[in-house]
């Protein structure tokens, strides 16, 4: 009997370290696959000079790849749902390497926006199968904590990925950028291999009625708008914070590389807060960040040109910007396991297209906003797309206690 219970602590101690190991062969997968995501945010100028475009349209860079996101994830999630899951991360990365390379190599805009639009393709599978193989490594009340640690590997990419690549980038040329984000790949694929166990839980064969059920589902479909809205709002000003600080605040190029990395540790911290605080109510912890990241926002516009006091609104506007990912990620989740448990792997493919949905409207409008109206506003017209958010969080909440 005493035998028996001793085995089984022990397994139960080599299946945590295990799948500890596998967390972070996720998370250096997702650090890779953000790096890739947000480096052109350091890089615009360069890209625009380099193949003689407006800075705006350089900025389709970013929404271009989060609609390739947006469109690939629940479609080709839907199609690989037979495939086992390590093996389709290490396809993902093989599509990445790729992507990449062929962007380093792209003598055109046009085919470098291409490049970036078959890349996210890798990025949104990833995401979508990456939260629910991570709520599967570890205990119930852990689920939100585990997604954080994976997001944990998009929020460091943030706070080294695109600082380095944006000085790797001013110094040897953009294209060198995007041979150093192939080269995670490759060591994204390695590390997959090696920790991630072959035994993970397979979904149940997802079809695309299941899809169609999730996008006329009322709840699941709030849940969407709250992710797009309540992330997507600080693109509008995040996407273009480079020339922001450049030319409204006044720093250098060299002091912005540095206050990257400040918003990227501000990103990281907030991240890691945000899975702590959803793991009991998602809903009501994420009611409460949107609120106050709106009023982050709305600040920001106000700080923004003077030095000192808008270094410290962009770091507040990195500690609350990300800090609602796993909270969204999770409630959608935990939806889909309520109403539609055949298709889990499908609403998390759907809510990461959510996710860059709004990326790509707050980059987009971040744009117009910029032609039409200056780039000091681009904060504040971010707060009112959170503003929906909060709304919609409101709605949602009372929909739960009915």
């Amino acid at each position: 009997m005493s035998q028996s219970i001793a085995q089984s602590v022990s397994q139960q101690k080599v299946t945590k370290k295990s799948g500890t190991w596998a967390l972070l062969a996720l998370a250096i997968s997702a650090f890779g696959i953000g790096t890739t995501e947000f480096v052109p945010v350091g890089l615009l100028a360069s890209i625009a000079g380099d193949l003689n475009i407006g800075i705006t349209l350089a900025g389709l860079l970013i929404s271009g790849y989060a609609i390739g996101v947006a469109v690939g994830a629940p479609i080709l999630t839907a199609l690989t749902n037979r495939i086992s899951r390590k093996s389709l991360l290490m396809s993902l990365m093989v599509v990445f390497i790729i992507g990449n390379a062929v962007a380093a190599l792209s003598p055109s805009f046009e085919l470098l926006l291409i490049a970036r639009f078959i890349t996210a393709f890798s990025h949104g599978v990833f995401f979508s199968i990456g939260a629910t193989i991570a709520v599967q490594l570890v205990s119930p009340e852990k689920k939100g904590s585990a997604i954080a640690l994976m997001f944990t590997g998009l929020t460091i990419a943030i706070v080294t990925g695109v600082p380095l690549g944006t000085f790797i980038g001013q110094a040897f040329g953009w294209r060198a950028t995007f041979w150093g984000v192939a080269l995670l790949g490759v060591i994204a694929i390695i590390s997959s291999a090696v920790l991630i166990p072959k035994n993970l839980k397979q979904s149940p064969p997802a079809k695309f009625s299941d899809m169609f059920r999730l996008l006329t589902n009322g709840r699941l479909l709030l849940g969407f708008l709250i992710t797009a809205f309540g992330y997507g709002g600080t693109f509008v000003a995040f996407t273009y914070l480079t020339p922001l600080l450049h030319d409204v605040t006044g720093l250098s190029h060299g002091v912005i590389n540095i206050l990257l990395i400040a918003y990227g540790v501000a990103v990281a911290f907030g991240n890691s807060v945000g899975g702590k605080l959803v793991n009991k109510n998602p809903l009501r912890a994420l009611f409460w960040m949107f609120i106050v990241q709106a009023a982050v926002l709305v600040l920001l516009t106000f700080l923004v040109p003077f030095k000192v006091a808008g270094i410290v609104g962009v770091i507040l506007m990195g500690l609350l910007g990300f800090m609602n990912v796993p909270g969204l990620q999770l409630y959608v989740v935990q939806l889909a396991e309520k109403y539609v448990p055949s298709a889990v792997d499908v609403a998390s493919a759907i809510n990461i297209a959510a996710f860059n949905i709004g990326i790509a409207v707050g980059s987009i409008v971040g744009g117009i906003v910029i032609d039409s109206m200056g780039l000091v506003h681009t904060p504040w017209i971010g707060a009112l797309m959170v503003l929906v958010a909060i709304i919609l969080t409101a709605i949602s909440a009372k929909l739960e206690r009915k």
